[in-house]
C-alpha cells in the first residue's frame, strides 16, 4: 500500500494505541513533514519536539520503543563527571542544564540523588573535591544540591556497608536518577498527544528516491500483519542509534561507518548488599571507566563495563569476564562481597560512539551528538547520551526545518511538561511513583477489578493493573514489552519475570484478543530473551 500524509488539526488525546496509529497511516494523503527511523530516546525526542512545533511526524521502530540502548542505561541523568576530567566542559555544561530541565519537566521520574566518591587519602579528597566544585559551578542556578567533603565516619553513615580499607573519607556530590524507559514511554505519549504518529514493530527495509536522487520516502514492513507500506515524506531522519550505519548503507552503499560501538554490562543485586539512599562512584577502573553502585527500584544496580564490539545486536550478551570484573570491583568496596549466585539479573547496553579521534579505546570516544546530512537528504543524528536528548532533538529539528524549508513554530520543549507530570511536592514516595498523574487512573482500574491489584510475584512490584494499563495505553504488544520496559521486572529479577510470564501472557491475550497459540509463541520468545538476562550459574 502507498501511504502519504494528512496534517493533524491539533493535539490528539487518544493516547498510545497501535491500531489507531496504523489507521492514521492508512488515511494519510500528503507526505509527512518528518519520518523518523528509530524509537529510542533520540527518535522519540525528535518526534516530541517536531510534533509540538506543529509538524507532521511519523516514527517507525523495528522492535519496541527503547528495546535497544535506551532501556539499558545506568539510570542516571547526569552531567558526566568523567567528561569533566577529560576537559569536555561544553558537554558537561549542556548536560547539567538538561539535567535540571528534565527534573523540572518530569519530577515523577527524575530526582536528586547523592553520590559518594570514596577517597583513600587527602590528596584524592582535594582532587575530587576541587573538580566537583567546578561541576557545581557549571550547574549554577539549577535544582540539585551541591557537593561537599565528608569524613571517614560520615562516609559510613551514608554507606554503612563501605569497607574500612576502601575509604578514608570522601566527597559527596549530587546528580539525577531516573527510570529510562518509563521516561521514554512518557515522551512517546507526549509526542502522540501533540499529533505525532508512532508505530512499533514496523521496520524500514528500504529508502526511496525521486528522479533527482533525493530521498522521498521509505518502504516499511508491519511485523504484525506482514503488510508492506510505501510511505512518502519530505525528510527522513535516521535516529537508529547503534544501527544508524545500516540505515546509511541503504542510502549510500559502501559509505564509511560513523560509529565505533562498545557494550556496557550491568548486574543487579538484592538491596541488602547496598542499603541506604546514597549511590557510590568508583572514579577510575582498569578499563578507564567509572563504576556506579546505585539503589534503584528496591535493588542495587552495578555498572558499567566498556568492551568494544564489532557488530551491534538487539539482544547483546554479557561476557563472563565482564560480570566477573563488576563483582571483583564491587568486592573491593563493600563489606559483603557478592558472588555470581547473588546476581538477580544482567543487562547489556550498546553505546553508539562517534568516531573522531585516533584512540582505540571506546571509553575516550566522543559522547557529543553529531548530525550529518547526505547528498540525498538523509539526516542522521547519533552519539550523545540520555541526559542531552532534549537538546539533541531541538538541534535536529532546527536543522531539518532549515534544510527542508518547513514551516514550524519555535522549540517549546525546554519548559514542556511530559505526560504524567505531577508537581514535585505531590510525587509519592512509593514504588509506583513513576506513573505520576496516571497512577490515579491505574488505581481506579484496581478498584473496579480488585484482582488487578494483587502482586504477581512476591519479589516484584508488578500487578495485573500494570499489565492492563501497558496494553491499553502504552502500546505494549508482547510479554517482553510489559516485563522489560513498561515495568522493569526482567531487569530487576530475571527468574521472577520468567515465573510470571504465563500469567502476564494470559492477561495480554484477553486485552489483545489473542488465542492460545499466541500465548505459546510469546512464552517461547520471552524465554529466549530472558536467557540474556539470567545471571550466570554458580561454579
Amino acid at each position: 500500500m502507498d501511504f502519504q500524509g494528512n496534517k493533524p488539526s491539533g493535539p490528539h488525546s487518544s493516547g498510545m494505541n497501535r491500531d489507531h496509529a496504523v489507521k492514521r497511516l492508512h488515511q494519510r494523503q500528503e507526505p509527512w513533514d518528518i519520518l523518523i527511523i528509530g524509537g529510542g530516546a533520540t527518535g522519540v525526542g525528535i518526534a516530541m519536539d517536531a510534533a509540538s512545533r506543529g509538524l507532521n511526524v511519523l516514527l517507525l521502530e523495528q522492535s519496541d520503543f527503547g528495546k535497544g540502548t535506551s532501556s539499558r542505561s545506568t539510570k542516571l541523568v547526569h552531567g558526566g563527571v568523567r567528561y569533566l576530567e577529560q576537559g569536555n566542559i561544553t558537554l558537561v555544561r549542556d548536560a547539567l542544564r538538561e539535567r535540571s530541565l528534565l527534573r523540572a519537566n518530569a519530577p515523577h521520574l527524575v530526582h536528586d540523588m547523592p553520590f559518594l566518591i570514596p577517597c583513600k587519602n587527602r590528596w584524592q579528597r582535594f582532587f575530587y573535591g576541587t573538580g566537583l566544585k567546578l561541576y557545581d559551578f557549571l550547574a549554577a542556578g539549577n535544582n540539585f544540591s551541591r557537593s561537599h567533603g565528608v569524613s571517614d565516619q560520615e562516609s559510613r553513615i551514608h554507606i554503612p556497608v563501605l569497607k574500612s580499607t576502601a575509604s578514608k573519607g570522601g566527597v559527596i556530590y549530587h546528580d539525577g536518577q531516573f527510570d529510562d524507559t518509563r521516561l521514554l514511554i512518557n515522551m512517546a505519549t507526549t509526542a502522540t498527544d501533540h499529533g505525532a504518529c508512532l508505530i512499533n514493530y514496523a521496520s524500514v527495509d528500504a529508502l526511496s528516491k525521486d528522479s533527482l536522487g533525493d530521498l522521498d520516502g521509505v518502504i516499511a514492513k508491519d511485523h504484525e500483519s506482514g503488510e508492506q507500506w510505501t510511505i512518502r515524506a519530505k525528510c527522513i531522519v535516521n535516529a537508529a542509534g547503534p544501527f544508524c550505519d545500516s540505515i546509511r548503507e541503504m542510502d549510500e552503499p559502501g559509505d564509511e561507518k560513523m560509529l565505533s560501538t562498545s557494550q556496557g554490562v550491568h548486574i543487579v543485586l538484592p538491596r541488602h548488599f547496598f542499603p541506604g539512599d546514597t549511590a557510590m562512584i568508583v572514579p577510575k577502573t582498569s578499563d578507564g571507566r567509572v563504576i556506579f553502585i546505585i539503589p534503584w527500584h528496591g535493588h542495587a544496580v552495578i555498572g558499567t563495563t566498556d568492551t568494544p564490539i564489532e557488530t551491534p545486536t538487539l539482544e547483546p550478551t554479557a561476557k563472563a569476564e565482564e560480570i566477573q570484573f563488576l563483582l571483583d570491583t564491587t568486592a573491593e568496596y563493600l563489606t559483603d562481597a557478592p558472588t555470581h549466585g547473588d546476581v538477580l539479573s544482567v543487562f547489556v547496553g550498546i553505546r553508539p560512539l562517534v568516531k573522531g579521534d585516533k584512540s582505540a579505546r571506546t571509553a575516550s570516544l566522543s559522547r557529543d551528538h553529531t548530525i550529518r546530512v547526505s547528498d540525498s537528504g538523509l539526516v542522521t543524528i547519533t552519539g550523545g547520551k540520555w541526559t542531552t536528548v532534549r537538546k539533541m532533538a531541538e538541534d535536529c529539528v532546527d536543522r531539518v526545518v532549515r534544510e527542508k524549508y518547513l514551516s514550524a513554530k519555535p522549540c517549546v520543549t525546554q519548559s514542556m511538561h511530559l505526560h504524567g507530570f505531577i508537581e514535585a511536592s505531590n510525587v509519592r514516595s512509593d514504588s509506583r511513583s513513576y506513573y505520576g498523574v496516571d497512577l490515579e487512573s491505574i488505581e481506579q482500574l484496581e478498584s473496579e477489578s480488585p484482582d488487578l491489584a494483587k502482586l504477581l510475584h512476591t519479589s516484584l512490584t508488578i500487578r495485573g493493573s500494570d499489565v492492563v494499563w501497558a496494553v491499553r495505553h502504552e502500546m505494549a504488544r508482547t510479554i517482553e514489552d510489559v516485563l522489560a520496559r513498561r515495568t522493569r521486572s526482567l531487569f530487576l529479577n530475571a527468574q521472577a519475570a520468567l515465573d510470571i510470564a504465563y500469567e502476564v501472557a494470559q492477561q495480554m491475550a484477553a486485552e489483545l484478543n489473542r488465542d492460545q497459540a499466541w500465548i505459546d509463541e510469546q512464552l517461547r520468545d520471552f524465554r529466549n530473551v530472558a536467557e540474556h538476562y539470567l545471571p550466570p550459574k554458580s561454579t
